[in-house]
């Protein structure tokens, strides 16, 4: 059965990197979009980014634009997510998830993993 597997989140201080990964199982990976949301603690959940199946990029924040960058590679079933200079807002636990690129309805989704930006 298909699968969203996240991995990379932890603890790093203000100004620090993480690289997510989202493995998938299954073989229609690459015929799906993929994206990133995150939450935190008390607030909505937000969008942070996502990636068509062609490869083509989109961050949605302008908190994060120019901070975090999304690729795939089809060929190994994953999609990550770069997080560069971050800050404690970005604290959340980020979910990775996979999304019919005509109809936008989320099949898939991943547990989540934790990201704490702490000094």
């Amino acid at each position: 059965q298909v699968q969203l597997v996240e991995s990379g989140g932890g603890l790093v201080q203000p100004g620090g990197s993480l690289r997510l990964s989202c493995a998938a199982s299954g073989r229609i990976f690459s015929s799906y979009t993929m994206g990133w949301y995150r939450q935190a603690p008390g607030k909505q959940r937000e969008m942070v980014a996502d990636i068509i199946t062609t490869g083509t990029p989109t961050t949605y924040p302008g908190s994060v634009k120019a901070r975090f960058t999304i690729s795939r590679d089809n060929a190994k079933n994953t999609v990550f997510l770069q997080m560069n200079s971050l800050k404690p807002e970005d604290t959340a636990v980020y979910y990775c998830h996979a999304r019919n690129p005509l109809s936008g309805v989320v099949t898939y989704w991943g547990q989540g993993t934790q990201v704490t930006v702490s000094s």
